[in-house]
C-alpha cells in the first residue's frame, strides 16, 4: 500500500506551495494533463493555468507536462503555457521518467509529479523516488482507460482508509 500513499495531498494544483516544494530542494515538476490541469474536454489553457504555470517558472522550476494522452491532445497545452511535454508516456512505467531525468539532468530528489490517480502519478512517482502529489480529479468525466482505473483506486483508497494511512479530503504537505 505504501507505494500508493502520495507524499503530499492537496485539493488542486493551485493549493500547492510550490515555493515550499522549491525548499525542498525541488527543481522540476511533471503536471499530469487531463483531470489534473484541466478537464478532459478542455482543449487549452485558460489564464488561471497560465498564471500559475508562469509564477512556478519564475520560482527557478523546470514545469514539464507528463501525459498518457496523445501528442495532438498535448500540443496546444505545451505551446500556449511554454513548456515542455511528454505525451504517450505510459505511466506508470519508468521509462520516460528515466528519460526526463537523463536529458534535463535531474536527480530522483528533485523531482515531483503532480497528478489526480494513484495508480498512474501517485505509484509511478513513488516507484521512482519523486516527490509524489495528488490532487482531486478536475471533473468526474474521464477517458475509458481512466474510468478502469477508478475501480481498482476506490478499493486502494477504501483500504488504506481502514488502514489509517490515508483519508480522501484529508488534505496535507
Amino acid at each position: 500500500m505504501e507505494k500508493f500513499i502520495p507524499d503530499i495531498y492537496q485539493k488542486s494544483i493551485f493549493a500547492i506551495d510550490y515555493e515550499k516544494l522549491k525548499n525542498r530542494g525541488i527543481k522540476c515538476i511533471l503536471f499530469d494533463l487531463d483531470n489534473t490541469i484541466v478537464p478532459v474536454n478542455v482543449e487549452a489553457p485558460d489564464k488561471e493555468i497560465k498564471d500559475l504555470f508562469a509564477d512556478i517558472e519564475l520560482l527557478g522550476i523546470k514545469v514539464i507536462i507528463l501525459s498518457n494522452s496523445n501528442k495532438t491532445r498535448v500540443r496546444p497545452f505545451k505551446e500556449q503555457l511554454n513548456v515542455d511535454s511528454s505525451f504517450n508516456s505510459r505511466k506508470p512505467f519508468k521509462g520516460k521518467y528515466k528519460k526526463i531525468m537523463e536529458l534535463y539532468n535531474f536527480k530522483d530528489n528533485e523531482i515531483a509529479c503532480i497528478g489526480d490517480q494513484l495508480l498512474t502519478d501517485v505509484f509511478g512517482a513513488n516507484r521512482m523516488g519523486f516527490v509524489s502529489i495528488l490532487v482531486n480529479p478536475i471533473s468526474n468525466v474521464d477517458l475509458f482507460g481512466t474510468k478502469i482505473n477508478r475501480i481498482f483506486e476506490r478499493r486502494i483508497f477504501k483500504k488504506m482508509a481502514r488502514q489509517g494511512l490515508f483519508k480522501k479530503g484529508e488534505y496535507y504537505e
